[in-house]
């Protein structure tokens, strides 16, 4: 059955507080990475949202290697180089802009697998909002570490592949997909991080965890990741891909009112414009259906 792309006043009010949970999330993961290595922090996060919730929630009735990939894609490689990127210079609230080029992956892989194809409107706001992601570019240095914004340009490639996985999966229930998908992320980022940053340093941040850490990984757990990507998730199921993930361009507005306000991160004006270039793309997608109707009543009038 085809789904309708207008969304409910009700899906839109869910759709804006997944967003402000997402805009601040990037906020608690600067606060986090203060007293855990990035890789550590993923395995904590996965963890903590997977146990012991997978234990009475069943699994979603895809098959096992769709839900090994959106673990992989949506999780393990979105968040291991999202917060690699962070912890190596990236400001909380750049990655929260840059992180949105998954828009531009997204409605491009669900056109290629799916034929869920973006409207002339969509590809026009998708091209208005790269320009912005184009500004970040030109101002490495500072704030903007050219290794964290590679980092997290990746992040979002594995964010839109990830969507495709939910997409196909389709799970009755988007947050028992979020647990389970935490659950098979869990054992795979605590190799790598037991690999690649080793027990010594595991040991010594476990050992000296502060009340901010905990309160931060706490966040990130509950509210990102079982609130957020069950919304998320409901949604995707609910309406096409083009309709959906466009609201997450509203997201590096709240992550950057919420780092300048509460991290005291620098909000000059080249930030601004491109988050305004951001926005305006986004309103050439939500706004499409009026853009039509508008076109047809004066064409039907001249």
């Amino acid at each position: 059955m085809e789904k309708n792309s207008s969304i409910t006043p009700r899906h839109l009010f869910l759709a804006l507080f997944t967003v402000v949970v997402w805009g601040m999330n990037f906020m608690a993961v600067k606060i986090a990475l203060k007293g855990f290595p990035p890789l550590l922090l993923c395995a904590a996060r996965f963890g903590l949202a997977a146990l012991p919730w997978a234990f009475f929630m069943p699994r979603p009735k895809g098959p096992w290697k769709l839900i090994l990939g959106y673990g992989l894609f949506t999780f393990v490689l979105q968040f291991g180089l999202l917060f690699t990127g962070i912890y190596l210079g990236l400001s909380a609230g750049l990655a929260s802009l840059v992180l949105q080029v998954q828009v531009f992956f997204s409605i491009g892989l669900a056109a290629f697998f799916f034929n869920d194809r973006p409207t002339p409107w969509k590809i026009l706001g998708s091209v208005i909002s790269f320009i912005g992601i184009g500004i970040v570019g030109m101002h490495l240095g500072g704030s903007t570490s050219f290794i964290g914004l590679v980092l997290v340009v990746l992040a979002s490639f594995a964010w839109g592949v990830g969507n495709m996985f939910t997409k196909k999966i389709g799970a009755e229930s988007p947050l028992s997909l979020v647990v389970w998908g935490n659950l098979v992320a869990f054992p795979f980022m605590v190799l790598v991080s037991v690999f690649m940053e080793g027990p010594a340093l595991i040991v010594s941040s476990i050992s000296h965890i502060s009340w901010q850490t905990i309160a931060a990984i706490a966040y990130i757990v509950y509210m990102s990741t079982h609130v957020g990507y069950g919304m998320w998730g409901f949604l995707l199921n609910t309406y096409p891909t083009a309709t959906v993930v466009p609201f997450t361009l509203l997201v590096p507005i709240i992550g950057f009112l919420s780092s300048a306000a509460f991290l005291g991160e620098d909000l000059p004006f080249w930030k601004i414009v491109a988050s305004a270039f951001v926005m305006g793309g986004l309103v050439f997608n939500l706004l499409e259906p009026q853009f039509i109707r508008l076109k047809t009543a004066v064409r039907q009038r001249f």
